[in-house]
């Protein structure tokens, strides 16, 4: 393998990830903004970054050893087909995980450290997303069932009580299971499709206009509230069983308002093109290029560290395993 074809795929690897998540839904466009604000790095900015600096390091590495076989200057090898062979011979051979054929191995060897980190984080980022999903479908539904109760024509009090309970109990499990992986460490830490799915199904229930026609808040007034430090939905259950009584009508609109927005909201994320959508096929391509040609850029810039994983990754990039097998 040569210096072009060896530089090549270390090019394509960081260039090959898009610039961020995209999404055609109006309704998450401005959640992704408020997602997203005080981040300064997106999905392909930290790689680039990273990678575009060892590589440059690496070139110019290359260039100087290739420089000191007796050419006026570093770059008088590439009209010099011998000088250029000396300077790249024995590039397959590696110390200690080392190529100590290049001038500065060690900055070679961190590049390809960084390589075998984001390729367990990617991996692991897939594994949870894609549970994200299911999770998302799964409020989904939820929304759906609270909708059904709050519109058949002979509903009552105690079937939609007994829903907004168990849609209650449902959204608790949903932020359980998902709101410590966006947090600082966590395996989808950073990720916006993430952070968004999150931040939309809380708007979501928090939102104060559904059932402003009948004179209420939003489920505040029916007695669903979300603690802003825990993330997590309480029931008020004499809360709703005042308002029901005061105007029975309007909270059977506001409940159906609101489940038929929630049921919209998490459809949209699950949606082709959409944040989860978009953020798993990204995940899957910079996956398989970093397996097609791993080896290859182990053996021009060394072996690199393994990877550094905390529990949430390995939990993660166990599943991912499983989900490659099936």
């Amino acid at each position: 393998m040569n210096l072009t074809s060896a530089l090549g795929i270390a090019s394509t690897l960081w260039k090959l990830l898009p610039s961020g998540d995209s999404t055609t839904a109006s309704q998450s466009s401005s959640a992704a903004k408020s997602a997203g604000d005080g981040q300064s790095t997106d999905f392909s900015t930290s790689l680039a970054v990273r990678m575009a600096a060892l590589q440059a390091q690496s070139v110019n590495a290359l260039l100087g050893s290739v420089g000191q076989t007796g050419a006026a200057n570093s770059f008088d090898f590439l009209g010099s087909t011998q000088n250029a062979a000396s300077g790249l011979s024995g590039l397959s051979g590696l110390s200690g995980g080392r190529n100590l054929s290049l001038f500065d191995p060690e900055s070679a060897y961190r590049m390809m450290t960084v390589v075998n980190n984001r390729e367990v984080n990617y991996k692991a980022q897939y594994a949870e997303l894609t549970a994200m999903g299911q999770g998302v479908a799964t409020m989904e539904d939820a929304g759906e069932a609270l909708n059904a109760a709050a519109g058949t024509a002979t509903v009552d009090g105690a079937t939609i009580k007994t829903q907004l309970q168990s849609f209650v109990d449902q959204y608790n499990a949903w932020i359980n299971r998902f709101d410590k992986t966006v947090q600082t460490g966590g395996v989808l830490d950073g990720t916006q499709a993430a952070e968004v799915s999150l931040y939309e199904l809380e708007q979501s229930v928090k939102n104060i206009f559904n059932g402003a026609k009948d004179g209420f808040h939003g489920l505040a007034d029916l007695g669903v509230t979300i603690d802003d430090s825990t993330n997590l939905a309480s029931f008020d259950a004499a809360k709703f069983d005042a308002a029901l009584s005061k105007n029975f009508n309007g909270v059977v609109n506001t409940v159906k308002e609101f489940s038929a927005n929630f049921d919209k909201s998490a459809e949209l994320l699950n949606a082709d093109n959409n944040f989860i959508t978009n953020r798993l096929a990204n995940l899957d391509r910079v996956i398989d290029y970093i397996g097609d040609n791993k080896a290859s850029l182990q053996s021009e810039f060394g072996m690199g560290d393994q990877a550094a994983m905390n529990s949430q990754v390995r939990l993660a990039l166990a599943a991912y395993a499983k989900m490659a097998k099936a």
